[in-house]
């Protein structure tokens, strides 16, 4: 049975530290930018909703050690009120960034709905504590933060937490596996690791096979999918906040998630960290807007 897609539009860009050349980090224009490459009209979703973002600043929280976490934390409730206020039962949800902070509320408002996995497909694996952080930006620790570790004020936001449980993810991706101790707290975590090196040997596809299982051997009420595009090969995506010169080519990417798409259990799929700012021509965002309708349309056979 083909299912209705619904876009949120959540522009947030509070989770990225600014670079000494910008005026604010440029991921907030990713939904228009992928609009003028037709991406909705492409998708002809039943439904564009869309939760304007606070102004960029740089605010430093004493409290949380965060950056903008006041700010943040209010975003996310609107944010997860505002999916469960539109959302439809049974329709595919594509989630426009913004930055991966965003997935904070996305994973309240999944708590709100039951018992959810997480496919986490990304080039870093965001799962550090504040003082691990050099930047204070939430989206370099979204993952730690839906599963419970850093302050309380974010991670127990109306006494959800964690929001998601750490066994049920599957983390994927992650390029940056020189630094022992950043790459220690997801080892020594209960989420289900697999850093780019083991992801191509265990394989794509099987990987997202064994997701699935794991979803169905829990009887989870779900699952939803995090896509920072910068677990793309640099020479195919450069336009991202932090740029890692390895990766999956557009193949990989497809192999995961078809699957994954055609499974009658997911939420859908949020989509983070392109930055216009850096693909002034769309060189890179063409193809990728391409492949994305390309697998989503797979999915409607």
């Amino acid at each position: 049975m083909k299912r209705s897609i619904n876009i949120f539009e959540f522009p947030l860009n509070l989770g990225l530290t600014k670079k000494v050349h910008e005026t604010e980090p440029g991921v907030r224009k990713l939904p228009d930018w992928l609009r003028k490459f037709d991406f909705h009209s492409r998708i002809d979703p039943k439904n564009v909703f869309r939760l304007d973002a606070p102004v960029y600043s740089m605010d430093f929280d004493k409290e949380s050690n965060v950056r903008n976490a006041n700010q943040i934390i209010e975003y996310a409730k609107k944010q997860a009120d505002y999916i469960l206020h539109n959302y439809e039962k049974g329709a595919f949800n594509i989630i426009l960034g913004g930055d991966c902070s965003i997935l904070i509320g996305n994973a309240i408002a999944l708590k709100k709905l039951g018992n959810f996995g997480l496919f986490y497909l990304d080039g870093h694996t965001d799962f550090i504590p504040p003082e691990l952080s050099e930047t204070g930006g939430t989206a370099g620790m979204d993952l730690s933060i839906i599963t419970g570790t850093g302050h309380e004020k974010l991670t127990d936001i109306n006494g959800l937490k964690p929001y998601l449980s750490e066994e049920n993810i599957f983390c994927c991706g992650n390029a940056e596996t020189g630094d022992k101790e950043y790459i220690a707290q997801i080892i020594n975590s209960d989420i289900h690791y697999f850093d780019l090196y083991r992801l191509r040997e265990n394989g794509f596809r099987k990987t997202a096979d064994d997701f699935l299982r794991m979803v169905d051997d829990k009887s989870l009420d779900g699952f939803f999918i995090h896509f920072d595009v910068d677990i793309l090969k640099d020479e195919i995506m450069p336009a991202v906040d932090s740029r890692m010169e390895d990766g999956i080519d557009y193949d990989d990417l497809r192999e995961m998630l078809e699957p994954l798409f055609e499974n009658p259990l997911c939420f859908g799929i949020e989509i983070t960290i392109l930055d216009p700012d850096y693909d002034e021509n769309g060189t890179y965002t063409r193809p990728f807007v391409d492949q994305l309708i390309l697998i989503i349309k797979k999915k409607e056979e």
